[in-house]
């Protein structure tokens, strides 16, 4: 079970956007995961017009390692780490190690 999914919301710890926040776009099997607006790059591309794609200079975002970001708490809006806590019916859910509150709730 992983600890950090699409759509959970982070904020980075290392790196030139340290202390920002955003929504993870995807977890790749390598380790690392695609945040909306962080390690942003500037892609030059060249024009398609088969495709109907206009050539310039496009921002893109970059794969981090998935150790860089942590679990943002919306409770104390501040990073915290993540547990897995197995139920009395068998099911395993995500909770917060510093309250033990489920992420997913």
């Amino acid at each position: 079970m992983n600890k950090i999914r699409k759509g959970d919301k982070v904020i980075l710890n290392t790196g030139k956007d340290k202390g920002k926040q955003g929504v993870v776009l995807s977890v790749l099997k390598t380790g690392h995961v695609v945040v909306e607006g962080l390690n942003m790059v500037k892609k030059h591309t060249k024009p398609n017009p088969a495709k109907n794609i206009q050539g310039g200079i496009v921002g893109k975002e970059m794969p981090l390692n998935i150790s860089n970001v942590a679990l943002l708490n919306n409770l104390t809006q501040k990073a915290d780490k993540v547990g897995i806590k197995k139920l009395d019916d068998g099911k395993k859910i995500r909770v917060f190690k510093s309250n033990n509150e489920a992420v997913d709730a």
